[in-house]
């Protein structure tokens, strides 16, 4: 019998699209008060999915440097990551701490991250190598 391989990815996309983060901007979040929705003529390939950007400067910045704009633990829950298990998360749950980007599965697991929001960023961060080892970059 063989050893049953994960369907989760290392970066979360739209399960209909197959674009990171539903498509939404990653730069946006420092750039906007609201994430701008992303545009397939501003796409670019990154830890194996596309990504979408709302214009031709947050692509270059994002290229330049994406693990500063990239959602923390490949865009899966950040609450989750905390607790220990990987969730899917809602782009447009999200909070900015520390100059990183945390997305959430619910408004309820955003409200317990930013209860204490070092504490849960540490053990999130803690957990992400182990736990991200299952995930499929593909």
């Amino acid at each position: 019998m063989s050893q049953a391989q994960s369907v989760v990815s290392y970066i979360t996309t739209d399960p209909l699209t197959g674009i990171a983060i539903g498509g939404m901007d990653p730069v946006s979040y420092f750039t906007e008060p609201m994430p701008l929705e992303g545009k397939p003529d501003y796409e670019f390939y990154w830890m194996g999915a596309p990504w979408h950007f709302a214009n031709a400067a947050n692509l270059e910045i994002f290229k330049r440097h994406p693990e500063i704009y990239a959602p923390q633990y490949g865009g899966h829950g950040a609450m989750s990551m905390a607790r220990g298990f990987v969730s899917d998360s809602d782009p447009r749950l999200y909070t900015v701490f520390k100059d990183r980007l945390f997305l959430f599965y619910s408004a309820a697991n955003r409200e317990a991250f930013l209860l204490s929001p070092d504490d849960a960023a540490r053990r999130g961060a803690a957990n992400w190598p182990a736990l991200s080892k299952n995930l499929s970059t593909q």
